[in-house]
């Protein structure tokens, strides 16, 4: 394996190390963990079908390297996809602090009520436009919500990205104006 590395001149290993290194950087760049055995996987890869191919034609030597490397990211990144830390929320379970596991289990019926009796109000200080699309965007599911939301962009006349950006800065805002309302309904 030096020997194909140094491509025929002799470094004394000094070429494996120098393409450790900027594997290493490599990983490192994507923020994957453990970046210098994902390093040392991609050469055992490469050195594996040295072994069994007998060459590898592709010149430089490195940017074989660098191909071998990407698919050792990619099946890095899939493994972290599926092995979830079930004592870790992930990072889009999580709102305002709290996991959707904790807000349902937390949540009373109480407080749902007191959520719907300022949903009311708070969706009649809207604009006549941002409630017909917050009520129309978040209404039915599956094929029919596609539809509705499809048949939505086409009448204001912007994209499904666009259409789902409002609805997004809507609900944010409903969802500001839903607590405002309730901390004011407790206090009293």
């Amino acid at each position: 394996m030096l020997e194909w590395l140094d491509d025929g001149g002799e470094s004394n290993g000094e070429t494996y190390l120098e393409i450790r290194r900027r594997l290493v950087l490599y990983f490192d760049r994507r923020n994957r963990p453990g970046a210098e055995d994902l390093a040392d996987e991609t050469l055992s890869r490469v050195a594996r079908t040295l072994e069994q191919s007998g060459r590898i034609v592709t010149r430089p030597p490195a940017r074989y390297c660098y191909v071998v490397a990407r698919f050792v990211l990619l099946e890095d990144v899939r493994r972290d996809r599926r092995h979830v830390s079930l004592d870790e929320p992930r990072r889009y379970d999580v709102i305002r602090g709290r996991t959707i596991g904790s807000i349902d289990s937390d949540e009373t019926s109480t407080l749902r009520e007191q959520r719907l009796e300022c949903l009311d109000p708070c969706l009649q200080r809207l604009r006549s436009d941002q409630r017909e699309l917050a009520i129309e965007y978040f209404r039915d599911s599956g094929r029919q919500r596609i539809e509705r939301r499809r048949g939505l962009a086409q009448r204001f006349g912007i994209s499904m990205n666009a259409l789902g950006i409002r609805a997004c800065r809507i609900r944010d805002s409903l969802m500001t104006c839903v607590e405002a309302c309730r901390r004011e309904r407790r206090r009293i």
